[in-house]
């Protein structure tokens, strides 16, 4: 056989091979198409059956929701059916009630008519009963001015002078016995208390001063004092701050100061520089700044000692400094510092008397001129510049009190600074203790009067509280609280314009209309 054959063979084999191949895979993919046709109905078997079930499942939660909001809808409707049924219930009653008020309101309403009327006929023939009353009254009143010759409005006023005369005998009678009897108990008490003070304190008689001239061995020693071309005085006066006045005054040098520790450091620096005999700029220096610490340590032991003598504690420090300043000031040539220490003895005096704190009563009369110390350098009056130093220290508020109202301009808290006030007075007042004359002291007081009298409409006026204090009393029916208020403004410039006098004047107007009467 040839190649050929051979060829045409292995083709016709080849193809024989490849067909059987070909049946044989198509029927493979026949029988996987059936397979994957039959899986296919099986899962749509199975969803279909998962559908079915979850459909049922569905309709009874859906039915069982359903029956659940069926039942709650008619449990809500079976509760508002009955509240709305308890409503009308209290509705209906609620009408009941007020048909039963409209009934009784109507009812009142014609009882109130038929009263009214009854009242308007009452009132009517009361109106006439009245218009015949008074025609016979008329009528015998007119007999009445026959037989006694004098008209109704005559007997009237002669019956109330008479009653009126009557009245104010007896009422002077009682106003007199109760002010006697008040003023006798008030003295007697008062003398006493005051009486025991005074006997119990041996105070001096003997004002002190403030010593303004130095005396100087010869008149030589003014020059020494000037200096060449002035520069030893005007060192002094730079050093101390007080002026030397070297005038032809003999054997004396005046010092000038409204400060009196400078004037007091003044003074005793002068003299040591005279009894030295060196006196230049530098010593001058020299002696005035060691003359400056001695006063200060002196003025600082006056202080405690003060506080100690009165027995008391934990006065603040600025205290004691400045009740040692007070040594080297005077008031109408009474030294402040022995001032007060005399109204302290008083206020603890009267304290103990009375029952009231002795110790609260020393140190309010200790403390109460402290201002004065500080007067020259602020402005105001000295008890307000104290209270105010006073509280800034953080004292006692009753303390403060004491200090502001004891010249009267105000009123005390507490017994002691009423104490205080009466101590000061008791003070100022001993024999020979102040410097001002007794005649100068009444003229004072009759120009304030004379000045306050001197305006339209004031009826009476007293200076009171050692002229530190006027009080004047205006007619009411011919002056106004308006024209009141510039009275007082008119008398206070008036005051500082005319007069001379120290700290300051309260000018008071007193303007009231008085009714008075007594139930026995």
């Amino acid at each position: 056989m040839n190649s050929v054959t051979y060829v045409i063979i292995a083709v016709f084999v080849g193809g024989a091979i490849s067909f059987g191949f070909a049946l044989y895979f198509k029927g493979v993919y026949r029988r996987k198409h059936q397979e994957l046709l039959k899986k296919q109905a099986d899962i749509i078997r199975d969803a279909e059956k998962e559908a079915d079930k979850i459909k049922k499942d569905a309709l009874i939660e859906a039915k069982d929701i359903r029956y659940q909001t069926k039942t709650e809808s008619e449990k809500e409707i079976k509760e508002k059916r009955h509240e709305i049924n308890h409503v009308e219930k209290r509705l209906r009653h609620k009408e009941e009630m007020l048909d039963k008020k409209l009934d009784q309101f109507e009812k009142r309403d014609m009882e109130l008519i038929r009263r009214e009327k009854e009242y308007n006929r009452k009132e009517q023939a009361q109106t006439e009963r009245e218009k015949e009353y008074d025609k016979l009254l008329q009528i015998e009143k007119e007999k009445l001015e026959k037989l006694s010759g004098i008209t109704s409005e005559e007997a009237k006023n002669q019956l109330l002078k008479k009653v009126e005369d009557e009245v104010r005998f007896e009422a002077g009678k009682l106003v007199k016995q109760i002010e006697q009897e008040a003023k006798d108990e008030s003295e007697k008490r008062a003398k006493h208390i005051i009486g025991l003070a005074i006997q119990r304190y041996a105070g001096e008689h003997v004002a002190d001063a403030t010593v303004t001239a130095v005396t100087l061995p010869n008149d030589e020693m003014k020059g020494r004092i000037i200096g060449r071309e002035g520069r030893n005085i005007r060192a002094l006066e730079a050093a101390t701050g007080v002026d030397f006045i070297v005038d032809d005054t003999p054997e004396a040098v005046t010092l000038s100061g409204f400060d009196p520790v400078r004037r007091e450091i003044a003074r005793i620096s002068l003299e040591r520089l005279i009894s030295d005999g060196r006196i230049h700029p530098a010593r001058i220096e020299e002696i005035v700044e060691k003359v400056r610490k001695e006063v200060n340590n002196a003025m600082r032991e006056e202080g405690e000692k003060a506080v100690f003598d009165l027995g008391l504690t934990g006065v603040h420090p600025e205290f004691i400094k400045l009740l040692g300043r007070l040594k080297y000031r005077t008031s109408y040539g009474q030294n402040v510092l022995q001032h007060s220490r005399e109204v302290a003895y008083f206020s603890g005096m009267m304290a103990g008397e009375l029952k009231a704190d002795i110790k609260l009563a020393k140190r309010a009369g200790l403390l109460h001129d402290i201002g004065k110390a500080l007067d020259h350098e602020i402005e105001g009056a000295h008890h307000e510049i104290g209270a105010a130093f006073a509280k800034k220290c953080g004292e006692d508020e009753r303390v403060i009190n004491a200090m502001l109202v004891h010249h009267g301009d105000g009123d005390p808290i507490c017994v002691e600074s009423a104490l205080v006030t009466a101590a000061d007075a008791l003070s100022a007042a001993r024999p020979g203790v102040r410097r001002e004359s007794i005649e100068n002291y009444i003229k004072r007081l009759e120009k304030l009067e004379d000045i306050a009298m001197s305006y339209t409409g004031v009826e009476k006026c007293y200076a009171i509280q050692a002229g530190r204090e006027i009080r004047i009393i205006v007619k009411p029916e011919d002056t106004t609280d308006d024209m009141s208020y510039l009275i007082s403004r008119e008398i206070a410039k008036k005051i500082e314009s005319e007069m001379t006098y120290p700290g300051q004047i309260k000018i008071m107007v007193i303007r009231e209309t008085r009714f008075v009467e007594y139930a026995r």
